[in-house]
């Protein structure tokens, strides 16, 4: 739920870098829960693995809002230098008023041009580093709890081998004896050993 809800306003903000990942996470955590529902550790350990990279995303997202490195939160990283748009916060964050202005030279459109924004109660980069501190917690704990439902899968998949789940022989082992048994019998019944047995027992 917090992965599509960072989805919707990153497609708002036409961030598209971030849309893509956000994308590949959220298809790696349906996969990792149909692994958990279906019993597939293998499922699990690509969702384990998946988690480290998207924490390694997150703080590259942090440093890029915090502009730590040289990284600076105006450049056109996030969308591919395909557009000057920045994160859907920077206009409309908790109190963020905008003043725009009629465009100049152009007649017979009613555009406005985007002056500035004042009032914002919270600056954007923030509101986009707690996001991301969020899924680096969330990603953190996932990550522990894919450790654990692994190691118990596999303690199970021991344990059943152990009391030999998998063995064939022990069901022919078992078997044998009784159909052993049946047929001595039945040879005696049929036999004339085991005829004149019978017809002695019967005078």
């Amino acid at each position: 739920l917090a992965a599509l809800e960072r989805q919707v306003f990153d497609f708002l903000g036409y961030q598209w870098a971030p849309i893509l990942a956000n994308f590949l996470h959220i298809i790696i955590v349906i996969l990792g829960l149909f692994g958990t529902i279906q019993y597939r550790p293998r499922y699990i350990v690509v969702y384990a693995i998946w988690t480290a990279i998207w924490v390694t995303w997150n703080i590259f997202i942090i440093c890029f809002y915090l502009e730590v490195g040289g990284l600076s939160k105006d450049s056109e990283l996030l969308t591919f230098n395909i557009s000057r748009h920045q994160s859907w916060w920077s206009e409309n964050g908790p109190g963020c008023v905008r003043k725009e202005a009629s465009m100049s030279g152009i007649k017979g459109l009613d555009s406005h041009s985007y002056i500035s924004v004042i009032g914002c109660a919270l600056e954007y980069r923030y509101i986009e580093v707690m996001h991301s501190s969020f899924q680096i917690l969330i990603a953190l704990v996932g990550f522990v709890y894919a450790c654990y439902v692994v190691s118990v899968f596999t303690e199970e998949e021991d344990s059943f081998d152990f009391i030999g789940g998998f063995d064939p022989f022990p069901l022919y082992h078992v078997n044998e004896k009784p159909t052993n048994l049946l047929f001595k019998q039945t040879y005696l019944l049929i036999s004339p050993a085991g005829l004149l047995g019978t017809e002695g027992m019967n005078k």
